[in-house]
């Protein structure tokens, strides 16, 4: 797993040495950056499972002026600790470590925010549910991108289909405005 572009671009970020995580693959993380480009500098983000960190690392490697993770697992939360570490970057990454249902059932430190990203597990029960809470933390006119199954619809959002939904092997990506 690398840094794409950017500041901190060629950089090798830390992997997990478990089974479980289902980081966002490199192909697919360039893909969503080369679609947020337009919106990602001095934007606030929020990723959430986020595993290893890759997305929040790439966005401020990208320009983005802070970024928040939500991680769960205690391992995954270490890990994304050393990899913000790695590129020096812990003065604009805060790690949340709670349940995602739970953390994003409260107002969030340095929120609304301009991205939010959502990576749950492929086999989340209540996808739903966890898209209307993310979609909350959006600041005005912010996006919401869900990666999911693409063997899965695309949730929708307070009854509305994503703006935008891309397709790459077993992964999807849905937009929502």
């Amino acid at each position: 797993m690398r840094i794409i572009a950017g500041i901190h671009k060629g950089r090798t970020l830390k992997s997990p040495a478990w089974d479980g995580l289902r980081p966002t693959s490199d192909r697919l993380r360039e893909t969503l950056f080369n679609i947020l480009a337009p919106r990602i500098d001095n934007a606030r983000v929020l990723d959430v499972y986020a595993g290893t960190g890759a997305v929040a690392i790439e966005a401020l490697s990208r320009g983005a002026s802070a970024a928040v993770c939500i991680e769960n697992h205690r391992r995954a939360a270490a890990l994304i600790a050393e990899n913000v570490a790695l590129v020096g970057e812990e003065a604009r990454c805060m790690i949340v470590r709670d349940d995602a249902g739970r953390a994003l059932d409260r107002p969030m430190p340095g929120g609304p925010f301009d991205i939010v990203f959502l990576d749950p597990p492929y086999d989340l029960v209540n996808l739903s549910e966890m898209v209307s809470l993310a979609a909350t933390h959006r600041a005005p006119g912010g996006l919401l991108v869900v990666e999911h199954a693409s063997r899965r619809p695309s949730p929708l959002l307070n009854g509305t289909a994503p703006a935008r939904v891309v397709r790459a092997g077993d992964s999807t990506l849905a937009f929502y405005a």
